[in-house]
């Protein structure tokens, strides 16, 4: 099967730090299923693992790739949820061989329906960002439970990206809350209030004197994907008492003592944890994708899909890398077809 990869760590200037290959086309076992994909998105993750991370022990390349859209061609012994010639989209698994293959193995579990309503290219750019998305919102910091004292409201920083663009519809849409989300250059501005964001900051300026300006109050929650330890300290000015943070980004440090006075809980959001650790939840994935493809069908969230790069090769996910790692992408980035 055709599939893009690598040997080594290299920068994306590099012409081998992504390669198109030719690699056997794997068995389903257990639970997995065999999908054919259709479409993939890339991710702040592909480029961070290209850059760090080699082939695993005893394998020549190391494919990367972790959201895509497909149709199941084959089904291991014990798998119960899907069938071949079932269409899913998924986000798959850390610790796996990626999706920027024509086939690909993942456990059910974390797969779901892929929303009628949507072609693959758009399917492929929400699974990772909405399972980061929900998780942080629903799973971490609870934002339908209110903080006493606090305002109803959250906000989202970096409010343009992929998870930020899934995060202000979730909130928007099955969320009794004023959504305040940030962004610094036009075009993302008007993609978020475009996305369902009551209000939208610059985080380029000062955070706590633009939320109070808003009149609202302190509110209770506010879920960073971005910059989280430049941001921290306007956080805590601006946080309710008791409030929660939640994050998914990777700073080198963060001083977690400027939390305590508040009494601030902070959440670390991780959406590969539950198929990493196999956690006894592991299938709650699979309910979530389909409660989202069920709000898709309906018309009450949109793909985040903003550019399609052209085809599953090597040249276009190396231009895709590049600028994901250039810090200026709207929404998600989507190549469909080998």
């Amino acid at each position: 099967m055709r599939a893009v990869a690598y040997q080594a760590p290299l920068p994306i200037d590099d012409p081998q730090s992504l390669i198109d290959v030719v690699l056997p086309r794997p068995v389903p076992t257990g639970r997995d299923l065999l999908v054919e994909v259709r479409a993939i998105s890339v991710n702040p993750v592909d480029t961070k693992v290209r850059r760090r991370a080699g082939p695993a022990k005893g394998e020549a390349f190391k494919v990367l790739g972790w959201d895509a859209a497909g149709v199941v061609v084959e089904t291991g012994p014990e798998a119960q949820l899907f069938k071949p010639g079932d269409e899913v989209w998924y986000a798959g698994a850390i610790d796996r061989p990626g999706a920027n293959a024509e086939f690909h193995l993942v456990d059910e579990r974390i797969v779901g329906r892929k929303p009628v309503s949507l072609d693959y290219p758009a399917a492929a750019a929400l699974p990772l960002t909405t399972i980061t998305a929900w998780e942080a919102l629903f799973d971490r910091l609870e934002v339908r439970r209110p903080i006493p004292g606090a305002a109803s409201a959250v906000l989202i920083i970096g409010g343009g990206g992929g998870v930020g663009s899934i995060a202000i519809q979730l909130a928007h849409t099955l969320c009794d809350l004023t959504v305040i989300a940030t962004a610094s250059r036009p075009v993302t501005r008007a993609w978020c209030q475009e996305l369902g964001a009551d209000h939208v900051l610059d985080h380029a300026g000062g955070l706590a004197d633009q939320v109070a300006g808003l009149g609202l109050g302190a509110p209770g929650h506010v879920f960073s994907t971005t910059h989280t330890d430049s941001h921290l300290a306007e956080i805590v000015k601006l946080i309710a008492p008791q409030g929660k943070l939640a994050l998914i980004d990777d700073p080198a440090s963060l001083d977690v003592a400027a939390l305590k006075a508040k009494s601030l809980s902070l959440h670390w959001e991780a959406m590969f944890a539950r198929s990493l650790y196999q956690t006894a939840d592991m299938q709650a994935q699979h309910t979530l994708l389909n409660t989202v493809a069920d709000l898709v069908d309906q018309g009450r969230i949109r793909t985040t899909l903003t550019e399609v790069f052209g085809t599953i090769n090597a040249d276009n996910l190396r231009r895709a890398h590049a600028q994901i790692e250039g810090g200026a992408t709207r929404g998600k980035i989507v190549l469909a077809g080998f």
